[in-house]
């Protein structure tokens, strides 16, 4: 199975899960988490359902290409992580 990891940071904030799923893209594996807890959607996805600005996400250590959509594959051992991005300088 897929499993879904998100960085300690967003922790501070809300309950994050450790999720293992059998989804087959992102956006099904984002959903297995929010199901969990519907509060981690707010940080994750902006109003329209796309990835926010501030957030990256990794896909068995490549960046997901797919921001809007979320339709980056996983695999059944895919290791996904979902961090906070930095910025500034």
């Amino acid at each position: 199975m897929a499993r879904i990891e998100f960085t300690p940071q967003l922790h501070r904030f809300v309950d994050t899960p450790v999720v293992d799923t059998q989804a087959t893209a992102l956006r099904q594996g984002l959903d297995a988490a929010f199901a969990i807890n519907p509060r981690l959607r707010g940080y994750i996805l902006d109003d329209q359902g796309h990835l926010r600005p501030n957030v990256v996400v990794f896909i068995d250590g490549r960046r997901a290409r797919d921001l809007r959509g979320l339709t980056d594959p996983l695999g059944p051992d895919s290791r996904v992580h979902v961090l906070q991005a930095l910025s500034g300088g």
